[in-house]
């Protein structure tokens, strides 16, 4: 399988004490208060898409999204193999054999192998570690190799810059160098994940899920790009989380494809997401950019001078409220989680099948402030199936998937904005966490059955005449604008934008789905 990497210095599955004892020795991170480990990750405090490549075969022609992903030469691919091999044989590296997938029908044998310590402890804590009998038989399935401190050549390795993350599917390998993120291995994993999985007939996504604690079978999933809130809306003490990031969708159920979760910290509060404050002062807890005192060691969270992207990686282990095996029945919810950044979104609309197809491969949102490098503050953005930079495959591959899932388990799919209201970005405000909590927990206690819904004026959605604890006017944003002409131009903006972006997909859904679009330009 792929090329053999010569790693004159390497330790295997080491335990996450003994990494942390190396963390510090080798200066990688400093101990924080509970014997979390605080790291920097040089200059990228996020991950690069645009320096993320498939390698091109002829048998891929058609079945990669090349639209979607760069390319990269089979013949550059052996030659930055064999400049890695020649690094690493003088540098210590650090391996690991883990599992992807929770569901062991579609578990995946990943060796990783880092040049950092903390790397190392970060993927450890992101997917599952085998048992003792597994270790003993383990075969890898995929390799990933991560070398921060090699920096590549464009005009030897046909890339774009010194940072490349590399996949290729033949070799089953991955590489990653010239950046220090620790975002781009977990990420890496998806990719691949979402290559694999649709051929075994399982939806990938990238979204959280959890259960309800006194019906576990009530099953929500929560669709969204990075800074949406399905890590924190996951993330309750009420209900049961299956996972904060990626999961498989079978015939069977929901499973996490992870065993911990990458969450962000920046203005983190202990009354709204105590789950993920409290792993803070967890042992081994990775925090990463994240400022600091000397004399307690916890970490400043509204201190974004280094980047708005902090967070912190822990085991599932670390949440009091985790399902046991990571897999849950079929969901009863999907909420499509949108931040809207020009504040014209209702809060909460219950959509039918065609626009839960629609607004899905859309994946309206907005890039959070240092998710990818050089986001600096909200960027409105269409990321199909809410997770484009991770789709090796074309959307309507994953759309397919979703729509044979909706029609077979009958569960209802919810668009709600966490973005703005009463104006766009640094006019109106966010909707807080807390307003946004209700609406979920109207949503999965199906509070909302017998209530009646109205039709938004300006997108043609169906939102709820009202939503238990939350103020009536919330639910009609073009009234929280101190000048309606300014929302009517704003949300006019806002649905060319669908319908321009939705060209792409015209041929590939049905006449339901298309005149979702075509409802669009009646108003």
């Amino acid at each position: 399988m792929g090329h053999n990497f010569n790693f004159e210095h390497l330790s295997i599955n080491l335990s996450l004490e003994a990494l942390v004892e190396i963390v510090i020795a080798k200066k990688e991170g400093v101990l924080g208060r509970g014997g979390s480990i605080l790291v920097y990750t040089g200059k990228h405090t996020g991950r690069s898409p645009n320096d993320k490549y498939l390698v091109y075969q002829e048998e891929l022609k058609e079945k990669i999204w090349w639209d979607n992903n760069n390319k990269i030469s089979e013949k550059h691919f052996e030659i930055l193999c064999s400049d890695i091999n020649d690094y690493a044989s003088s540098k210590q590296f650090f391996g690991q054999d883990l599992l992807a997938c929770a569901d062991k029908n579609f578990q995946l044998k990943v060796r990783v192998f880092t040049e950092y310590a903390w790397h190392s402890a970060f993927i450890k804590h992101l997917l599952i570690s085998p048992t003792a009998e597994e270790l003993n038989s383990f075969e890898a399935e995929f390799t990933i190799i991560n070398c921060p401190n090699f920096r590549a050549s464009p005009e030897k390795h046909g890339c774009n810059s010194e940072t490349l993350i590399v996949i290729n599917f033949q070799k089953k390998m991955a590489i990653i160098c010239g950046t220090e993120y620790a975002g781009e291995i977990k990420k890496i994993v998806f990719t691949i994940l979402n290559y694999l999985l649709p051929e075994r007939d399982v939806m990938p996504m990238h979204c959280s899920a959890t259960q309800e604690k006194e019906d576990p079978s009530n099953v929500t999933i929560f669709f969204g790009l990075s800074g949406t809130g399905k890590t924190t809306l996951s993330s309750d003490e009420n209900k049961i989380l299956v996972g904060d990031d990626e999961h498989g969708w079978s015939n069977n159920g929901v499973f996490n494809f992870e065993g911990g979760c990458y969450a962000k910290t920046i203005n983190l509060s202990e009354e709204d997401e105590p789950q993920i404050f409290g792993t803070l002062t967890k042992f081994g807890t990775i925090i990463e950019n994240m400022t600091f005192k000397d004399s307690d060691r916890f970490p400043n969270l509204d201190d974004s001078s280094i980047t708005q992207n902090t967070r912190c990686a822990y085991p599932l282990s670390y949440i009091d409220n985790i399902s046991p095996n990571s897999c849950a029945d079929l969901p009863k919810n999907i909420i499509m989680l949108t931040c809207d950044a020009f504040g014209v979104l209702p809060p909460i609309s219950e959509l039918s099948l065609a626009e839960s197809i629609f607004y899905f491969l859309s994946g309206f949102t907005s890039k959070v402030a240092g998710t990818e490098g050089g986001v600096v503050s909200p960027s409105p953005t269409f990321s199909s199936c809410f997770g484009a930079p991770f789709l090796p495959l074309h959307p309507h591959v994953y759309g397919t998937l979703l729509k044979a899932r909706l029609l077979d388990s009958g569960c209802k799919c919810w668009l709600v904005n966490t973005g703005w209201i009463g104006g766009g970005y640094a006019v109106g405000k966010r909707i807080d966490i807390l307003t946004t909590r209700k609406i979920i927990l109207a949503i999965t206690s199906n509070l909302l059955k017998n209530i009646s819904k109205e039709i938004d004026p300006s997108f043609g959605l169906k939102v709820p005449f009202e939503v238990p604890g939350v103020e009536k006017r919330l639910l009609s944003p073009r009234s929280l604008w101190e000048k309606e002409d300014l929302y009517d131009n704003e949300a006019k903006k806002v649905r060319q934008m669908f319908i321009e972006n939705f060209k792409q997909f015209k041929s590939f859904v049905d006449k339901d789905v298309n005149n979702v679009a075509e409802k669009l330009k009646s108003f």
